[in-house]
């Protein structure tokens, strides 16, 4: 059963910097293509970045590109988004999973890591 585990979210100020965790279990994480979404108060969920099985190619969302960063470590079944020069309107609850396994049904939403952005 696929398990997800969200975290390092928080109050930050604006220009400030969080990086979140996500950890797995349950699947096979090297063989698959991992991402981060966002779901901002009132909006429907959306992804942020994504990176490549083996973390050669990342893609990030246009709005957060040049301050956020994915990477994961294929030896611990996690990814990671850095997040630098937060602003405002970067706050959501932030999730991750396997867009794959998404597609087929494998595999549902984890509880997700609150981020704020506010002076």
């Amino acid at each position: 059963q696929v398990h997800i585990v969200e975290s390092g979210g928080g109050l930050v100020q604006p220009g400030g910097s969080l990086r979140l965790s996500c950890a797995t279990s349950g699947f096979r994480f090297s063989v698959y293509s991992m991402a981060w979404y966002r779901q901002a108060p009132g909006k429907q969920r959306e992804l942020v970045a994504d990176i490549s099985t083996g973390g050669r190619f990342t893609n990030v969302e246009e709005t957060v590109l040049g301050r956020f960063a994915i990477s994961r470590d294929n030896g611990h079944n996690t990814v990671y988004l850095q997040m630098n020069s937060l602003k405002p309107e970067d706050a959501g609850v932030y999730y991750c999973n396997a867009p794959t396994l998404l597609e087929q049904g494998r595999s549902s939403w984890g509880q997700g890591t609150q981020v704020t952005v506010s002076s």
